[in-house]
């Protein structure tokens, strides 16, 4: 029996899936068309990760990540991190790991999914690899997701002061037509500027003129207000 997929089950809450579907954007013509949810909360859904994790094996996994419903995915790749971080003396099984979670991006499919999977598993991966991958799939992801993958996986890097994957990714995606890459593309780079402000300003300059103004408002978050101003003016 898959616990992860039964305790999920168990800790349905219906009262919570009309908001959770709005919040989300699973209407027609939304980017989340479709999806289904249980109505568990991210916290409850941790909590179920910490408790069952260590049962599963990538059978299971394979049978929460192809889940209709959302939060049992999420639960797929929460429990994925968690194989992927205590096999660090095992590289054979974390390559593993970074091959499941290649082959189901296709289900890794709304903002959350991607932004709480992919730094801790594709970016903590590629530490010390090469990051080929993630230029291609910011050039070519065949989906949104792919090329969001992209981006926020360089959150790894960011954290260790590593900036100039982050500012050559958001290069290829700067003109990108999506508002949640405009988010993401923001995000990731307000991150890099915590670590260097100076360098942060010398991708701005030549850049801030076309970018799209949901991206450079989320760039420029942490600057002083008059600055800030400027940027926008």
């Amino acid at each position: 029996m898959n616990v992860l997929y039964a305790e999920m089950l168990r800790r349905a809450d219906p009262g919570q899936v009309a908001g959770l579907s709005r919040f989300f954007k699973t209407g027609p013509g939304q980017y989340g068309y479709g999806d289904q949810f249980l109505g568990i909360k991210v916290p409850v859904t941790r909590e179920v990760v910490k408790a069952y994790w260590r049962e599963l094996d990538f059978n299971d996994l394979e049978e929460c990540v192809t889940s209709e419903y959302h939060e049992v995915r999420l639960a797929a790749l929460l429990s994925l991190i968690q194989v992927f971080a205590h096999s660090k003396k095992d590289p054979s099984r974390q390559q593993a790991c970074i091959d499941f979670y290649l082959s189901h991006t296709d289900r890794i499919n709304n903002w959350d999914l991607v932004d709480l999977s992919c730094y801790s598993l594709l970016g903590e991966w590629l530490l010390d690899k090469d990051r080929s991958l993630l230029y291609q799939l910011a050039r070519n992801g065949r989906t949104l997701w792919e090329k969001r993958i992209a981006m926020v996986s360089t959150m790894a890097f960011v954290r260790r002061g590593q900036l100039d994957d982050t500012f050559a990714l958001a290069d290829i995606l700067l003109h990108h037509p999506h508002d949640l890459i405009h988010k993401a593309v923001g995000w990731l780079l307000r991150e890099a500027g915590k670590r260097d402000k100076a360098a942060l300003e010398a991708y701005l300059q030549g850049r801030y003129r076309s970018m799209p103004r949901t991206m450079l408002r989320y760039a420029i978050e942490m600057f002083p207000e008059q600055q800030r101003q400027a940027y926008l003016r």
